[in-house]
């Protein structure tokens, strides 16, 4: 099938594949934006998500729903929390990044998130988190991950609650995927915003099948993710503005 050609607002990738690492079952909608930008899009999840049982999260996050601030780390966490209950809240809403935000948007609830750098330390530099002490606090999320936010929160003295409203884990793949890898050209672009998903791939692909992943130019949303990607064996990164995906798709396009 011939690919579309971009409108005038859209990146062009020019026949490039694009390899797209988002969780499994999560990455059509970009690959739908991949084929419009005129890209190839191959899809090779770095995460699998599952939801935790309802019976022992839907009681804790309704708990939540009445502290003084709600911290949202992902989109994931909005659309599992959201299966559990009405995310209706008097308290201030935060989220990780815009990708959040706007997950949270679809759901009627309006939140704070950082512009410039769109993680846990740029959450953090929020004025809603600067005096915490005594407050209550839902950090809302999956366990696991870099623990930067619990444990910066618990030493400015909040009350923390932690609810896992869904776990991660390493995807499956399918042979077709690891060959489609192995035949990755160098002007290929794999985009990366999650540096477990990384590890993932690196741990869980054949050798062969990684090198040549990492013979291609690593697109990632973070200065922090552009330095793991270097340690993991990219040569060549492009940093992008954010993890949205006209940002990711802005910097694949580059020359």
């Amino acid at each position: 099938m011939t690919a579309r050609s971009p409108t005038p607002a859209e990146p062009a990738l020019d026949g490039r594949t694009v390899v797209i690492t988002r969780p499994a079952g999560t990455g059509s909608p970009l690959a739908r934006r991949v084929r419009r930008c005129g890209g190839l899009p191959l899809l090779l999840p770095g995460l699998s998500l599952r939801a935790v049982d309802e019976s022992a999260a839907a009681a804790p996050l309704r708990a939540a729903l009445g502290d003084d601030l709600l911290i949202f780390t992902s989109p994931a966490a909005v659309r599992f929390a959201a299966r559990l209950a009405p995310l209706r809240t008097n308290g201030t809403v935060l989220a990780v990044g815009q990708g959040t935000a706007r997950a949270l948007a679809r759901h009627g609830v309006q939140a704070l998130c950082p512009v410039a750098r769109q993680d846990s330390e740029g959450l953090l530099e929020q004025v809603a988190l600067s005096e915490v002490q005594g407050r209550r606090v839902a950090l809302i999320g999956a366990p696991g991950g870099r623990g930067v936010l619990r444990a910066e929160l618990m030493a400015r003295g909040a009350q923390l609650r932690e609810v896992h409203v869904y776990r991660r884990g390493t995807p499956r793949w399918q042979r077709r995927q690891i060959d489609e890898v192995r035949q990755l050209s160098t002007e290929a672009r794999v985009l990366l915003s999650s540096a477990e998903a990384l590890d993932n791939l690196r741990q869980g692909l054949p050798a062969d099948a990684f090198a040549r992943l990492c013979g291609a130019v690593a697109v990632v949303s973070s200065e922090r993710l552009a330095e793991a990607a270097r340690s993991a064996g990219f040569q060549r990164v492009v940093v992008a503005a954010s993890a949205l995906s006209e940002n990711l798709l802005t910097a694949a396009a580059r020359p």
